[in-house]
């Protein structure tokens, strides 16, 4: 098949299965203006480029079905407890539609995301195909290995965020084409062991170490196959890897995975491809993209708010139950597993940003506040949050802002438009940690898990790490004072796994990946992989959407009535379009609708 165009932004035909299913030989054998043919890139230079266009896909943009609608944004953040759409009322849609669990499969962000996924994967088969025509006189066969096994790491990267989407796929490898006619599959063969087998090549032979920050190295690889073994609740094969990428694993540019020992410098771009980074979406501003290739213009971020020093889109705001999960016990300063909604965080939902306010008294947990913006806390070192002027319609959307991705004000040169040069975490070691606690509940030791989590709780302990008051609230640019901005206190478990059991450690470690990676649009993902059929993310998310339709003067109208169904809302609807492009000489479609849509 001849690549019919390349600019780093490459679409071979077959990139998308709406493609797969309509191109015409004749169109796929005509070259097209501009176009980069295999003998140009059957080099060193050709291949190389390729890959770096895979990889360029990993921020959700750049080519058919990327952009804001496809985000992980709204499929594991909005859908989950983490946060609401946010915005205005009737705005964004068709969004709203998944964040009340009344999405179907005729709706285009999923249309999209699907295009966007097989034209990834199809980048990295572009890669595995030319690979074998570069003239052996030209790359060394260590470098053929290590592209190889590149390509296959972000072949497995992309069908497996496809995989934890629908569960049901079709796993198209670099052997599928046009001109073998093969190109018709099917979703019913198991995909999981396809991952793990792609994952594990790609663990077996790539290089620990690289010049290049951003590439995947060996331990990146053996990260993403513990976590295909923890969607499959593999936990004693995921046991032995964590425990090895705990003692023994490094970044691309060989430091030693770490918890850095303040959160939030995870958010900070001058010091970003860190010891806690395993793998990293690469993120840039003021690169002649326009701000294209940064956090927000793709759908990963949208931090900030909508008005004020720095005004963004003013999407996906945190929940009012996301930021009272954050509360503490006063004596122990122990999350509140089950209490944690039983209140509100003080907020001045429906209050002007002139009326009289005061924050909220109580003990939190210090990640809050590098987190969700809320009124009278500094956010970062752009001034104090003044509330509604800068929320884009509390009465919709509530009173909070999502900051984990903001860049400071001190670096300017890191924002472009309303997009960061903050890097996407697809992994970091704090969510190694978190899993190796998780299998530890499983098949270990509770007290080995309980020595996990605490390990990512002394950093949230640490005053070190916490966010303080300005030294002058009319000039941020005076720097912090020594006057904590809240009233901090978090504490570390002491036995309490042992001596309260599987369930509440189970319950225990689950909350604190919340915590943790809130806002990092994971969490619909971690309810799903929790849930085995037990119900257990229903009665998550129905518990929530009780909670969030019953706070005072908060119009959350689009929610009133939702319900998570147990058994269909846990994956998403192959979309429409799909099905019906599957169709082959009018028999039934090879592609098979999940249960419930």
């Amino acid at each position: 098949m001849k690549i019919l165009r390349y600019n780093l932004i490459l679409l071979a035909c077959l990139s998308s299965f709406s493609v797969l299913y309509s191109c015409k030989k004749d169109f796929l054998e005509k070259g097209a203006i501009g176009s980069t043919s295999e003998t140009t890139l059957s080099t060193k230079a050709g291949v190389d480029a390729l890959l770096i266009s895979t990889y360029s896909l990993l921020d959700n943009g750049g080519t058919a079905g990327g952009g804001w609608p496809s985000g992980k944004w709204v499929f594991g953040g909005v859908c989950s407890d983490d946060a609401h759409t946010g915005t205005e009322a009737g705005a964004l849609q068709p969004i709203p539609s998944f964040e009340s669990y009344t999405h179907d499969a005729t709706l285009f962000p999923l249309n999209d995301k699907w295009r966007f996924f097989y034209s990834a994967i199809q980048r990295a088969n572009d890669v595995l195909r030319i690979l074998p025509k570069v003239p052996s006189s030209s790359i060394t066969s260590e470098q053929s290995k290590q592209i190889r096994a590149e390509a296959v790491f972000l072949r497995a990267v992309y069908h497996f965020e496809a995989a934890i989407m629908w569960k049901n796929i079709p796993f198209v490898d670099e052997n599928v084409s046009f001109e073998k006619g093969n190109y018709n599959i099917d979703n019913k063969t198991p995909i999981w062991p396809k991952i793990e087998a792609d994952f594990q090549f790609a663990a077996t032979n790539l290089a620990a170490t690289s010049p290049n920050a951003g590439r995947a190295n060996s331990w990146a690889a053996k990260a993403f196959l513990a976590k295909t073994y923890m969607f499959q609740r593999k936990f004693t094969e995921a046991r032995t890897l964590l425990n090895d990428i705990i003692a023994n694993g490094v970044t691309t540019n060989g430091k030693k995975y770490a918890l850095l020992s303040q959160y939030h410098d995870n958010w900070v771009p001058s010091k970003k491809n860190n010891e806690e980074s395993v793998f990293a979406v690469q993120m840039s501003v003021n690169d002649g993209a326009g701000g294209a290739n940064g956090t927000v213009a793709n759908g990963e971020g949208y931090a900030g708010p909508y008005g004020g020093p720095y005004p963004t889109f003013g999407f996906y705001q945190p929940s009012f139950s996301l930021v009272n999960s954050f509360k503490t016990d006063p004596a122990t300063g122990l999350p509140l597993l089950n209490t944690f909604n039983d209140s509100n965080v003080t907020n001045d939902q429906g209050l002007s940003s002139s009326a009289p306010f005061t924050p909220y008294t109580g003990t939190l947990d210090s990640r809050l506040d590098w987190t969700v913006g809320r009124r009278g806390i500094p956010l970062l070192d752009w001034g104090i949050m003044p509330g509604q002027s800068w929320v884009r319609q509390q009465s919709v959307a509530g009173p909070y802002l999502h900051i984990k991705n903001t860049n400071p004000k001190s670096e300017p040169g890191a924002r472009e438009n309303s997009s960061t040069a903050v890097n996407y975490h697809m992994i970091r070691f704090a969510d190694v940690l978190l899993w190796a606690a998780e299998v530890e509940v499983e098949v270990g030791s509770l007290a080995q898990a309980e020595i996990y989590v605490n390990r990512v709780r002394a950093r949230a302990a640490n005053p070190a790490g916490w966010l303080y008051s300005y030294n002058d609230n009319r000039d941020p640019g005076k720097g912090f004072s020594n006057i904590p901005a809240a009233n901090y206190k978090v504490g570390l478990y002491n036995g309490q796994f042992v001596q309260n059991g599987q369930s509440f450690a189970r319950e225990s470690v689950r909350f604190e990946r919340k915590l943790e990676l809130a806002m990092e649009n994971h969490r619909f993902f971690d309810l799903q992989r929790y849930d085995n059929g037990t119900g257990y993310m229903a009665d998550i998310l129905n518990a929530y959407i009780k909670h969030e339709t019953t706070i005072s003067g908060y119009n959350f109208g689009y929610m009133i009535g939702a319900k998570f169904t147990k058994g269909k809302n846990e994956i998403f609807p192959i979309p429409q379009a799909q099905i019906d492009l599957s169709v082959v000489d009018g028999k039934q479609p090879l592609l098979q609708q999940n249960p419930g849509y």
